[in-house]
């Protein structure tokens, strides 16, 4: 099993940041790439950026594209979602993601709450 547990979600101005972190615990050795998905009020879930298990790559989703970044420390079992010039329209609750390597079963974490508003 594989537990995922974000963290650093709360309130901002338009324009602030934050930094978001999903530490995972558990058989870790049989995961691999990690993500981020967000749903937003009355909204389906979607996608919102990927990185592999060694962390040379990512990709974003079109809309946060030049303004987040995810990253990851192997070290410590964490991945990170930094977000700037953070929109009204980026207001979610935001969950991390992962997949068992054996047969892609997802794991996701209880998801941390991030507010844009005046």
């Amino acid at each position: 099993q594989v537990q995922l547990l974000e963290s650093g979600g709360g309130s901002v101005q338009p324009g602030g940041s934050l930094r978001l972190s999903c530490a995972a615990s558990g058989s870790i050795f049989s995961i691999n790439v990690m993500g981020w998905y967000r749903q937003a009020p009355g909204k389906q879930r979607e996608w919102v950026a990927t990185i592999t298990t060694s962390g040379g790559s990512t990709w974003y989703a079109d809309s946060v594209k030049g303004r987040f970044t995810i990253s990851r420390d192997n070290a410590k079992n964490t991945v990170y979602l930094q977000m700037n010039s953070l929109k009204p329209e980026d207001t979610a609750v935001y969950y991390c993601n992962t997949q068992r390597i054996r047969d892609g079963m997802p794991y996701w974490g209880k998801g941390t709450l991030v507010t844009v508003s005046s």
